[in-house]
């Protein structure tokens, strides 16, 4: 690998990082202040069940109209580039979370507060289902043969640290006591989106055009981009979104879910402690994201996939479990450990999606994959668990459905294929080769 490809590839890997770590932010300071306080501001229930039922339904809302990012973000990535895609899902990413920040309350206006915190969801929604698609196409399509986990790291290295800004400054201003965040504090995190989305967009338009796109879908003639992939990549489609049970909604499970169910009745544990443990587990996560996605590079990636669904049931069980006992230190390892397991289910998801599809119609593909996938799994995760606890009164039903959800992952794993960039230009439709069309004259 030249100098000039690995700075590319560097460069690529950093503006995926900053980008997907401000639209995680974005996202999960929604999903924590749907645990912690949309419930009482904006859906008024003398319920408190029904009230956090109501505020996971519209934290669901976004994961629905994912899949619509997906094919509109695809196409311009399939048409125009990569980058065009990016630098669009990050500003409509940051508009929305600003304007969510700024809405009156349930109290102030009446029904119309929660219609208009769901429209503001459902372009979160949008904008997400553009941006993780085209993060991970930028990394891994810059990264060289051999190397392609790693690199794809740096997008899946965003969801820790959006999270851990989310829940860090959720955690300090928990320690002002609730009526505080009641009161007004919760818009703060939502505001501060706007200084974040500067700085990402300057970071994300310095970042030069994918070589694959450049070299094998610019310029050659292309049929729509979806009609291709609902034709050509439907199976791997649907092995993408039977991949993604646990990388994303077992990770819901752990956090949001988690944070409700440990804060909520009968529990009652201090909001303070399960944020300041999500926290640290965040940080952690954060720091072994790399170390795992480079591990896929030298043990194979679907392995690493293999072992992270393993040890993530082993990890959740024991968490969920000792929730109720509220012994801290526990608690404190468990999250974390729960999050190191899962960072193996998720750091190589990147490369292996990214290389489930050809070339083209590849954008629109993996976008499909992950946005349907995240709407079914993340998007109805935390409101199923809630309802199995009120319907069966046991937290075991949610760890039945955990130990379901990566069965399945396991075996979409297994059947997944990886095709090559390196491959040259073909007409073959075999896979790990590249099927790009040949350019017309």
């Amino acid at each position: 690998m030249t100098s000039t490809t690995t700075a590319r590839a560097r460069r690529a890997g950093i503006a995926a990082f900053v980008g997907t770590t401000i639209e995680w932010y974005d996202f999960y300071v929604y999903a924590t202040a749907a645990a912690l306080v949309f419930g009482p501001l904006f859906f008024p229930s003398g319920d408190p069940l029904a009230q956090t039922a109501a505020a996971f339904a519209t934290f669901a809302v976004a994961f629905l109209v994912r899949p619509l990012g997906g094919i509109i973000f695809g196409h311009i990535g399939d048409k125009l580039g990569r980058r065009v895609s990016l630098v669009i899902t990050l500003l409509l990413m940051g508009v929305s979370t600003v304007l969510v920040g700024c809405l009156p309350t349930y109290a102030a206006i009446g029904f119309m507060a929660p219609v208009l915190l769901i429209l503001l969801r459902a372009l979160q929604g949008l904008a997400v289902g553009g941006e993780w698609g085209g993060a991970v196409l930028m990394s891994v399509e810059h990264a060289p043969a051999g190397k392609k986990t790693f690199y794809g790291g740096f997008t899946q290295l965003g969801n820790p640290a959006g999270a851990l800004l989310a829940s860090g400054i959720f955690a300090i201003m928990s320690r002002f006591g609730d009526d505080f965040i009641m009161n007004g504090g919760w818009r703060i995190p939502f505001l501060l989106s706007i200084v974040l989305v500067g700085v990402g967009f300057w970071v994300r338009y310095r970042v030069e055009e994918s070589p694959v796109f450049e070299q094998k879908v610019e310029g050659r003639k292309q049929t729509m981009p979806l009609a291709f992939a609902l034709r050509v990549n439907w199976k791997p489609i649907l092995l993408g979104i039977g991949l993604l049970p646990i990388s994303t909604g077992g990770y819901y499970l752990a956090t949001t879910f988690a944070t409700a169910y440990a804060t909520g009745e009968p529990i009652s544990m201090s909001p303070q402690l399960i944020l300041d443990a999500m926290t640290i587990a965040s940080f952690i996560e954060f720091v072994v994201t790399l170390p795992v996605a480079w591990l896929g590079d030298k043990w194979g990636r679907k392995n690493i996939m293999y072992i992270g669904l393993v040890t993530s049931v082993l990890t959740f069980v024991p968490f969920m479990l000792v929730l109720p006992g509220k012994i801290e230190p526990v608690i404190f390892l468990l999250a974390s450990l729960v999050r190191i397991a899962m960072s193996a289910t998720y750091a190589p998801i990147a490369a292996i999606l990214a290389q489930m599809f050809r070339p083209q119609a590849r954008y629109t593909s993996i976008a499909l994959s992950y946005g349907v996938g995240a709407a079914i799994w993340a998007g109805f995760s935390p409101w199923f668990a809630t309802m199995l606890i009120a319907w069966t009164g046991s937290i075991w039903s949610v760890i039945a459905m955990f130990v379901g959800m990566a069965l399945l992952a396991g075996l979409c794993t297994w059947l997944a294929p990886q095709h090559s960039d390196e491959a040259p230009v073909t007409d073959s439709f075999t896979p790990r080769t590249d099927t790009t069309a040949a350019r017309t004259v």
